[in-house]
């Protein structure tokens, strides 16, 4: 939601023939191994490498492409600009995400909004992903939150489910301006 993400973009741009992209795409992004990179369970030299073995791909290559991966991880201004208007009102923003804690870090030095969120749980540091109910309820612990009292925004549906049946909030992001205004009719209800 706050970074941009696009694989198909990045395969599009890394690779020019079609058929490449399309097993690049399969073999990398849509692999189980990419869940267990977010998960913190496997690390990027193991990826990079079983990803050579799956596709026979040059290690020097797959190592340019997961550069373009972190290269392209670029802020969204719209969801930037909420986050900071919220945060400026005094809303208590708390940062969930799916991501290891390589590329979180790299994230962290890059963009300079993160300072807005008063707490952040990674999949990657707890070997935890959403829409698995622990993680959530980590969230909850961790930063003293009690579910009725939290809104939880997301722009995919079975992590918006998880969310939903531990009693949380939800907002199903599609751009920032539908989630501003089902955000303000929470808060005003609150």
């Amino acid at each position: 939601m706050v970074i941009e993400w696009n694989p198909d973009r990045i395969l599009d741009t890394y690779y020019a023939e079609p058929q490449v992209r399309a097993i690049m795409k399969a073999q990398m992004f849509q692999h189980p191994d990419w869940l267990q990179l977010d998960r913190g369970t496997m690390n990027e030299a193991e990826l990079l490498a079983r990803l050579g073995v799956r596709t026979g791909r040059p290690a020097a290559e797959l190592s340019g492409l997961f550069d373009a991966v972190r290269e392209s991880l670029h802020s969204k201004p719209d969801t930037v600009a909420l986050l900071e208007k919220l945060h400026r009102r005094g809303v208590p923003l708390y940062c969930l995400s799916n991501i290891s804690s390589d590329i979180f870090k790299y994230l962290t030095e890059r963009h300079s909004f993160w300072g807005v969120f008063r707490g952040t749980v990674i999949s990657g540091d707890l070997q935890m992903m959403k829409p698995e109910p622990e993680i959530f309820e980590f969230l909850l612990k961790r930063y003293g939150l009690t579910a009725a009292q939290t809104v939880f925004i997301d722009d995919n549906a079975p992590n918006i489910e998880a969310a939903r049946a531990l009693g949380i909030h939800t907002v199903w992001f599609k751009n920032a301006g539908q989630c501003e205004l089902e955000l303000e009719e929470i808060l005003a209800s609150g």
